[in-house]
């Protein structure tokens, strides 16, 4: 019998997220829309003026706060609607107006950041005398002159706003193609069933313990994308090419440094992970042995990744159940931090369950002065609960920095943005642990530890090897073929997944399904907030109260600090390879624990 993906009028209103909290319907919407462009606008007027006084310039900083609260509920409702369903056409053309509007918002208000620019020191500091009010925006404004270097006159800065919309046609593209127009066909599972794939589905199916089905499927998955190679690839060198136009406009040397350079991040901690993680690439290996070994296989496939290491043991978690577990797991965050997650179940933030159309994957999308917002693609699994807890992180970090802070300050760098997740995560698998009833259990728990670092802190510190190299490439002028990012892709999965892997020829596509790729090196990040997280739960779970208060207070601090300063209020400094270095070590004592709980040590 087949199973068919529901359309989106036929998921439960309770399992949808209610939109309707940032705006009853799209009449509203259109309002706010109109709103925040005639917003623009006044902005737009104060160019001549605004650095001429500390009343200007106070004015025009309170207009443009105004304008992008607007512009966070708009663009924030439009995708998210998008996003429920991307072949739904009306829902397309409220994005598109958002992404234009957007666009637009960033061409009138270019000029602000060069204005404060000119303004001198000095004068800048009798405005701040004059106009107490202005230390609201101490932080937007440190910023910005922390950027000077980088910084062009209102001209260039109105240039580079106004290609932004242009710049984001190879993202939307690979989300059209991924997302609304990709097909696949159906595999056929060992009762003769047809199942169909999707994206949302390729891991869960990757999951199975049906072997033959997981071949198929990844043979089938990913023979789609290699036949779509040659547009992947040209979407993937579009947004390298954006990457770098942006870079060189902004006098960086490279496209990497700009990107860090915005989370005011030193590259030294990303060159630290990738150095730490090279170092310790034998561990990596160890686990490659060690799921071989379990799997009890004579080769080991890429499509033999996902698939526990334990395929006896089977564990079903339903959603209501998964909502239990986790107000359990992260009991030690105490009562108010409990309430709020409440909140966001009873409240209808969580769009849980996949629908035909509907974006892959999971995330959390704040909007101010409303509540954050979480999409799922539930699969009644273990996975998909680790998942929620995850973007429960995100939320809840979006939820503290947007009640303590004002809505310029509340804007968390990428850079931590990970962290809360992850250590949700963590939180989670230690408290399953602990309640594991049998040896089976736990080394099932063990086994998604693993997984967790193979995915997080290996695959991730790999995707950004691939992202600077193909940008290195890119940069020299070496087109990146089909046949470039291929070779590249199947290089690196050989050096970090080692010998006792077969790197099917297939995976050298995966890269052309990896939405982050997209993203503007964020990848890394997921690896160094991996390691943070680390630490940070065990402190937790270790010191109570006196770790709990700390790691709030980062929740809360939003964007007041740079990043790695902000993780030092929790205990972890990310300026040094130690915490990379912990955490690898924890990596191998769990695959020292799981020999023993296996019987192979």
């Amino acid at each position: 019998m087949e199973q068919k993906l529901p359309l989106r009028n036929e998921i439960p209103g309770e399992l949808t997220w209610r939109l309707e909290d940032i705006f009853p319907d799209t009449a509203a919407w259109e309002k706010d829309l109109e709103q925040m462009l005639s917003l623009a606008d006044e902005i737009a007027a104060m160019e001549p003026c605004a650095a001429s006084s500390a009343e200007n310039l106070l004015k025009t900083l309170r207009l443009f706060e105004q304008c992008m609260l607007k512009t966070d509920r708009v663009y924030g409702y439009a995708h998210m609607r998008n996003d429920e369903d991307t072949g739904n056409a009306a829902s397309q053309e409220l994005f598109m107006r958002a992404q234009k509007a957007y666009a637009q918002i960033g061409e009138k208000t270019a000029w602000l950041e060069p204005a404060i620019l000119e303004i001198p020191a000095e004068t800048l500091e009798q405005y701040f005398e004059q106009q107490p009010s202005l230390h609201d925006y101490d932080v937007t404004i440190r910023e910005i002159l922390r950027r000077r270097a980088h910084s062009l006159d209102s001209a260039g800065e109105r240039l580079l706003a106004s290609a932004a919309e242009m710049s984001m046609t190879p993202s939307n593209a690979f989300s059209m193609l991924s997302d609304a127009d990709m097909t696949f066909p159906s595999v056929t599972d060992s009762d003769g069933n047809e199942i169909p794939i999707s994206n949302g589905r390729f891991v869960p199916l990757e999951m199975s313990p049906d072997r033959d089905l997981r071949r198929k499927v990844f043979e089938k998955y990913y023979t789609r994308f290699n036949e779509f190679k040659n547009t992947w690839a040209a979407l993937y060198d579009g947004q390298v090419r954006q990457q770098l136009f942006h870079a060189r406009a902004r006098k960086y040397p490279t496209a990497f440094e700009a990107a860090v350079d915005a989370n005011n991040v030193d590259p030294a901690v990303c060159d630290n992970l990738i150095a730490s993680v090279r170092s310790h690439i034998g561990s990596m290996h160890r686990y490659v042995s060690l799921r071989k070994k379990l799997l009890g296989v004579d080769e080991l496939h890429m499509y033999d990744v996902y698939v526990p290491m334990l395929p006896d043991y089977d564990k079903k978690v339903s959603y209501e159940e998964a909502k239990e577990i986790s107000l359990k797991a992260l009991a030690p965050l105490g009562e108010e931090y409990l309430d709020i997650v409440r909140k966001a179940y009873d409240e209808r933030w969580i769009d849980v369950m996949e629908n035909k159309g509907k974006r892959s994957g999971a995330y959390s999308s704040g909007v101010y002065d409303v509540h954050p917002y979480m999409l799922l693609n539930y699969s009644d699994n273990l996975d998909s609960v680790f998942t929620l807890v995850h973007e429960m992180g995100h939320s809840m970090h979006t939820w503290y920095s947007n009640k303590n802070q004002s809505l310029l300050n509340a804007d968390y760098k990428i850079f931590v943005a990970e962290v809360a997740s992850t250590t949700n995560e963590i939180l989670l698998l230690e408290y399953l642990y602990k309640n594991a009833s049998s040896r089976e259990e736990k080394a099932y728990l063990v086994n998604h530890y693993l997984e967790s670092f193979k995915g997080t802190l290996f695959r991730q510190t790999m995707f950004e090897e691939f992202e600077r190299s193909t940008n290195e490439m890119a940069q020299k002028g070496i087109p990146l073929t089909a046949q470039t990012l291929c070779d590249t892709y199947l290089r690196l999965n050989k050096d970090y997944f080692g010998p006792d892997m077969v790197s099917d020829p297939l995976i050298a596509n995966e890269w052309s399904r990896i939405p982050h790729f997209y993203y503007n090196f964020y990848v890394y990040q997921y690896a160094t907030s991996f390691a943070a997280s680390v630490a940070i739960a065990h402190r937790i779970l270790e010191q109570g109260e006196a770790a709990v208060k700390p790691y709030l207070e980062f929740l809360s601090s939003g964007c007041t600090k740079d990043p790695v300063s902000l993780l030092k209020i929790a205990g972890v400094d990310l300026s040094t390879p130690a915490p990379i270095d912990e955490a690898l070590k924890v990596f191998d004592e769990s695959i020292t624990r799981m020999e023993e709980l296996t019987g192979l040590k």
